[in-house]
């Protein structure tokens, strides 16, 4: 059967190049999913830089963190590796008996992991953050929240 002009438009003539580069892309997809929900591996298990380690001990000392209450708003792709917006925030009551002291944040890949500080007061009102950092390449961000009784609570994303 031969096909005129106006069947042609119709038709897209997919080539053989156009599906092999996609089950290539297929295949690279399913091999990554595949690997990472074997492992199981969280964010959590991921060991930290030498570096980052130190910075952490710097400003935790040997206090254990805890999970959870710090929302860390940053894109999981960045356009811009030079110019990364990220917003920090805290559920805390922020009286003068519980309250926010500080907020830091940390990028692991960096040469230097310590990107910000943030410190607060039961004045501040809302323990929040908006700024914009540099990352050298894909990497964990880690955001620290030092409480005013002592302890400390621990944010992480993959950027």
């Amino acid at each position: 059967m031969q096909y005129g002009p106006e069947h042609r438009r119709l038709l897209k003539i997919v080539c053989r190049r156009d599906v092999l580069i996609g089950a290539a892309a297929a295949a690279s997809l399913l091999a990554l999913f595949s690997a990472a929900g074997a492992t199981g591996a969280t964010a959590q298990d991921k060991p930290l830089s030498a570096d980052l380690e130190a910075a952490l001990k710097k400003i935790m000392g040997d206090a254990k963190p805890a999970d959870g209450r710090i929302s860390l708003d940053i894109p999981e792709i960045a356009e811009n590796g030079n110019t990364v917006p990220f917003e920090l925030s805290v559920e805390s009551p922020m009286t003068e008996t519980d309250f926010v002291k500080a907020l830091h944040i940390m990028a692991a890949g960096n040469p230097q992991p310590g990107v910000a500080s943030f410190t607060f007061t039961p004045a501040s009102g809302r323990a929040f953050a908006a700024s914009r950092m540099r990352l050298a390449r894909t990497q964990e961000v880690i955001a620290v929240a030092e409480m005013s009784d002592g302890r400390f609570l621990l944010g992480r994303r993959t950027v």
